[in-house]
């Protein structure tokens, strides 16, 4: 017998069957479904790198090979554009497109679930060789957090699909309530990720190293820098200070996550062209007599009136010590430094003998250095660029010949990276309104090894008027300098240059950053009203 409603017509169509699997996933689900496992692929690769000191992170991995690769030009626009949060946008970049990855892939596999299957373990693979050609890196490690980032995701896609698709049958009530459950899992499993992930980078060990810091203190100097004279501070606001405090120094570096390293476990190696090569634990280093200088550093990528630049007081192992006591051979014309995190800097040889304060630097402003600045242990060459000469995270020192090249130098910056002679206006600030009358016109100035011996000030090209100078710190320090200014109304155009020690004067001439430091005069434009 017919039931009611039910055709007897043979020749009408049947309502098809719902059906059952990955393909009755809806593109939305899939894609959703999709970027869940990229989320957890991702922070189940990080816990592991964060559990084991022998286990590298991937998004790291791939991220130090696309610095490496990136050519020169490209560098210097990112650091001009994005200062110190270059790094952070690349992190960023790198997971959003992780994340785009996991889209497609999810969508895939709606219908074809070993393809994206496979397409989750080729992006480990390149993720482990990214990451596996890294000096410092283990291959076995690399391949281990791989294989459990591609084995996560794999996992955390099927069991959402599998979600989605219990929600294609039924009632319309319980295809809403499967809805409802698919929708709590996916984000559910993105909360999880997010979290994990976080959770790695934590456990990257940052805080411990920043607890063993605080129980550190620094040894007394044989040598200590001189008190600030009274008149170094020239006390206007807005004016930078004399030493710059450690939070608010300046950073730039190839590193993408700060290296946390044990002092327990580091060692400094002195080697290569040498004839007593040697090795220092950190208890041993800090055994060592040591200096203190106040040292002016500047970044070759700092613009005309650019901020990357600092002065603090340092403290370190004299570096023609420690070369003394390796024996440079005739050849070893040049010290490289190479950072934990295969970073290499060089310069010549000569200047870690004749330049007094040259150190290995283990204290920056009274405290242990911060571990964005070079914990445990760093170069500092004055008179030079950072690019050269100031490696962080210090863990050997070779003495090579000229043909070696440090990172920055295959990118197009020149070999040789001596600091010019320049100028700062801070006060006002470019593109201030200031009211008529008696106001001050501040900066700073410096030539480390060289010193500053005047500035002087042009308003609206108009003859170069002599600043006021802060007493000074010594010649590797810059200095601080005013100029009392009877304003006008009007758009004005103020311009400055130093000269330093040696009676040269900062060129007018405008070249950029590149290949060795920019040059010109900084001049701002301010706007003055009754």
């Amino acid at each position: 017998m017919d039931r009611p409603g039910e055709s007897t017509d043979p020749t009408e169509p049947k309502a098809e069957a719902p059906r059952s699997g990955p393909r009755a996933v809806s593109r939305g689900n899939g894609i959703l479904a999709g970027i869940g496992a990229a989320v957890v692929a991702l922070a189940a690769s990080e816990v592991v790198a964060g559990l084991s000191r022998a286990a590298p992170s991937l998004l790291l991995g791939v991220g130090d090979a696309v610095i490496d690769a990136t050519p020169g030009w490209l560098d210097r626009a990112a650091i001009d554009r994005l200062g110190h949060s270059d790094k952070s946008a690349l992190i960023i970049g790198i997971a959003c497109i992780s994340l785009i990855a996991g889209a497609a892939l999810g969508n895939l596999a709606r219908k074809h679930l070993i393809a994206a299957a496979s397409g989750f373990i080729a992006f480990a693979v390149c993720g482990v060789v990214a990451t596996a050609t890294r000096p410092d890196n283990s291959v076995l490690g690399a391949v281990i957090v791989g294989a459990i980032g591609a084995a996560a995701g794999i996992i955390a896609l099927r069991s959402l699909l599998g979600v989605a698709t219990r929600q294609s049958h039924g009632a319309p009530a319980e295809i809403s309530q499967s809805r409802r459950r698919f929708l709590v899992s996916a984000g559910g499993t993105l909360v999880i990720g997010v979290l994990a992930g976080v959770g790695g980078w934590i456990l990257s060990g940052r805080e411990r190293i920043d607890d063993i810091r605080r129980t550190i203190r620094l040894p007394r100097p044989f040598r200590s820098a001189a008190p600030v004279p009274a008149g170094a501070d020239l006390h206007i606001d807005g004016l930078s200070p004399v030493h710059v405090p450690n939070s608010g120094f300046y950073r730039v570096d190839t590193a993408l996550q700060t290296p946390a390293i044990d002092p327990d476990l580091w060692r400094l190696e002195v080697r290569g062209l040498v004839d007593r090569p040697f090795s220092l634990t950190y208890e041993e280093l800090m055994a060592l007599p040591q200096i203190e200088a106040d040292v002016t550093l500047a970044c070759v990528s700092n613009d005309v009136g650019g901020n990357l630049v600092g002065n603090a007081r340092w403290q370190g192992v004299p570096l023609r010590g420690l070369l003394e006591r390796a024996g440079v051979q005739p050849a070893g014309v040049q010290v490289v430094g190479h950072s934990v995190d295969g970073f290499t800097a060089g310069f010549p040889a000569k200047l870690a003998t004749r330049i007094d304060n040259a150190m290995v630097a283990v204290g920056m402003n009274g405290v242990p250095l911060p571990v964005e600045h070079g914990f445990p242990a760093r170069l500092l060459v004055p008179g030079l660029y950072g690019y050269v000469s100031a490696t962080k995270w210090l863990s050997a020192i070779e003495l090579a010949g000229w043909d070696v090249d440090g990172y920055w130098i295959p990118r197009g910056w020149s070999k040789n990276g001596p600091i010019k002679t320049q100028s700062r206006i801070d006060v006002p600030a470019d593109g201030a309104t200031v009211r008529a009358g008696h106001i001050a016109i501040a900066g700073v100035a410096w030539a480390p090894t060289r010193g500053i011996e005047k500035v002087e000030v042009s308003i609206d090209s108009g003859p170069w008027q002599t600043a006021t100078l802060a007493d000074s710190l010594g010649e590797d320090s810059w200095r601080q300098w005013h100029l009392a200014w009877d304003a006008s109304p009007g758009t004005h155009t103020v311009s400055a240059r130093a000269t330093d020690g040696t009676g040269v004067t900062q060129t007018a001439t405008v070249t950029p950053p590149a290949p060795d430091g920019a040059t010109g005069y900084p001049s701002i434009q301010i706007t003055v009203r009754r």
